[in-house]
């Protein structure tokens, strides 16, 4: 049974709060509902969470599908703003709306599409689904930023995020282009790699615009 937009969003706020900040439950004002909210009722009904006065409390029976509505969300975000280039509150907004319509398998698809991505465009986990575990099975870890590679590792450049013209002209000018092979050598202070027999360093932010395909 598919839940409602209003459940979803009560149930990925559940997640973030307790799973990725710690907390062991939220109340009603965090989750923006109130006692007779209708989608705290719908997830009442389904033992996915628990209310306790003002607190709500995300069960067992609800974490996966809290889970898979915060996996569906950052693969939208991704989506939405490294393919579809809609960025800041724009890109925010409308991966809030897309992301209920990734049912029935349309996440799968479009996480194959993105190559299994492990972060969202803000840096934060995306949960892997069955598609992102046979992936890693066969040798294929995914598309990640260039800050989430160690140094000595190597990998494929995928796409660049950017949608500054100075930006990527820089990036280009320095053989930064899809299909280019790219070694990491160091990550700190700046993040050092080279690209065929060249060696350039770029600072976090611009790093955080290179999306490789680890391997």
């Amino acid at each position: 049974m598919q839940l409602s937009a209003k459940a979803e969003e009560i149930l990925e706020a559940l997640w973030i709060g307790t799973e990725e900040r710690g907390a062991d439950a939220l109340p009603f004002a965090g989750l923006g509902v109130v006692a007779n909210d209708d989608g705290l009722a719908e997830l009442s009904r389904l033992a996915y969470v628990e209310v306790r006065g003002d607190r709500v409390f995300l069960r067992q029976e609800g974490r996966f599908e809290a889970m898979m509505t915060v996996r569906r969300h950052r693969l939208a975000e991704r989506l939405l703003m490294d393919i579809l280039d809609l960025k800041g509150k724009k890109g925010d907004a409308k991966a809030c709306e897309f992301e209920h319509l990734l049912h029935h398998g349309v996440d799968t698809k479009i996480c194959t599409l993105l190559n299994h991505p492990t972060t969202c465009p803000h840096g934060r986990p995306i949960p892997p689904g069955k598609c992102c575990e046979e992936a890693r099975a066969e040798g294929s870890v995914g598309v990640v930023a260039l800050t989430e590679l160690k140094a000595g590792e190597r990998g494929e450049i995928a796409y660049l995020s950017t949608a500054d013209a100075k930006k990527m002209q820089k990036l280009m000018s320095m053989g930064v282009l899809p299909g280019n092979q790219l070694h990491l050598s160091r990550t700190f202070p700046t993040f050092v790699f080279r690209v065929g027999n060249s060696e350039f360093a770029v600072d976090d932010e611009l790093a955080r615009e290179i999306f490789v395909r680890k391997g």
